[in-house]
């Protein structure tokens, strides 16, 4: 096919950055945007109109059975998202879906099995292996170059990240969309929404995890938006130990504030050195590309902003627009369907990374430690 005829699920604050990117010349030759929905008919009409997107509807299952529409990229929040992305499948569309894919082990296996047998691509965010830094990283451990590893730390914290979010501050359709789902069950909370990136890159790095062990609990019960008090009961305080065998072992954490290590990248501990955000025994990793991130720090100030500019897709076009890991991941998923190169980002290793979450969950509420039947090569 000479364009992939994309659907966009969800006209909210992802989608609608992700969509600045996907109205971008390089990618409108490889891309019609055929139709999107949104459960506020305003919304999805105001969106189509803003990108130039062909149909709009409130109805998922219109989006679904319009024939020009031969992909989807899903970006509504977390708690539709397994039957969002199964309903595709059944419908023969492709798939990309923003993390994650499900919230539990069970039901992301059962996807990763439909698409499987179905013959369709399914890409599930975040693509954190996509990212030359992490690749490095996993090079430089199983070098040995810090010696025998013993131990890791990776996570993120929710902050007010979400209340403050500047494209949730209008007045009109697209620009005052309540962020309340975040910290309500099921889907919110920090694991699924920004943990899930650390975890990615942690166990693209080391590997599978063998077992879980978890604290868990929601420790903020209101918060605030423009005024409002939102009642929160999505667990926001959560710490996990995990297993990787050969008493190789990390420390994992999605809490309501505060963190230890940088952005979302990992700490890792040997007995010859340690590599602590992007350092290295204290001196800047030199991986592929290290020189532009450092030049994209020195003038914005965030010291992982240039990794950004780093994934494959992301050219002077796109290097200002928000979401670019998004973005990329979409790419990865219309690459595979037009020219049959298959992506790194796969299901089987969002399906670990879920396994793990609902294993944490799991493990706080009976409080005995949960063995996984995952690895992030299979489901």
């Amino acid at each position: 096919m000479s364009k992939i005829g994309l659907g966009i699920v969800g006209g909210g604050t992802i989608a609608q950055r992700v969509l600045r990117h996907l109205v971008q010349p390089d990618v409108a030759k490889r891309v019609s945007l055929t139709a999107i929905c949104d459960p506020v008919a305003e919304r999805a009409r105001a969106a189509a109109e803003k990108f130039g997107i062909a149909r709009c509807f409130n109805d998922y299952q219109e989006l679904l059975a319009c024939d020009e529409v031969n992909a989807v990229t899903i970006a509504s929040p977390i708690n539709f998202h397994f039957q969002q992305v199964r309903q595709a499948l059944l419908a023969s569309k492709h798939v990309h879906c923003n993390k994650t894919m499900a919230t539990t082990g069970a039901e992301a296996k059962e996807l990763t099995r439909l698409a499987r047998e179905r013959n369709l691509r399914l890409v599930p965010s975040p693509g954190e292996m996509l990212r030359p830094h992490n690749q490095y990283i996993k090079e430089v451990i199983d070098r040995g170059e810090i010696g025998a590893l013993c131990w890791a730390v990776c996570g993120a914290a929710f902050g007010t990240y979400h209340e403050d979010e500047r494209e949730r501050q209008g007045n009109d359709v697209l620009t005052n969309i309540d962020p309340s789902w975040y910290f309500r069950k099921p889907g919110g909370g920090p694991l699924y929404d920004m943990t899930v990136y650390s975890l990615t890159a942690l166990t693209g790095i080391l590997g599978s995890v063998s077992r879980v062990t978890a604290l868990s609990g929601t420790r903020i019960k209101e918060r605030e938006f423009r005024g409002k008090m939102v009642s929160c009961d999505a667990d926001d305080n959560t710490v996990m130990l995990l297993d990787f065998g050969e008493n190789l072992f990390a420390f994992a954490y999605g809490t309501a504030t505060g963190r230890v290590t940088q952005g979302f990248s990992g700490n890792y501990f040997g007995t010859r050195g340690s590599i602590v955000g992007l350092t290295m025994n204290g001196q800047p990793l030199d991986y592929p590309g290290a020189d532009i991130v450092q030049r994209a720090a020195r003038v914005s100030g965030d010291p992982t902003v240039g990794n950004q500019w780093l994934l494959p897709h992301i050219n002077e076009l796109h290097r200002d627009l928000p979401e670019q890991h998004v973005f990329e991941d979409v790419m990865q998923l219309i690459d595979w369907i037009a020219e049959g190169k298959p992506s790194p980002v796969t299901p089987e290793h969002a399906t670990h990374v879920i396994d793990i979450i609902d294993a944490a969950y799991r493990a706080s509420s009976t409080g005995q430690t949960q063995v996984l039947g995952t690895t992030v090569e299979a489901a």
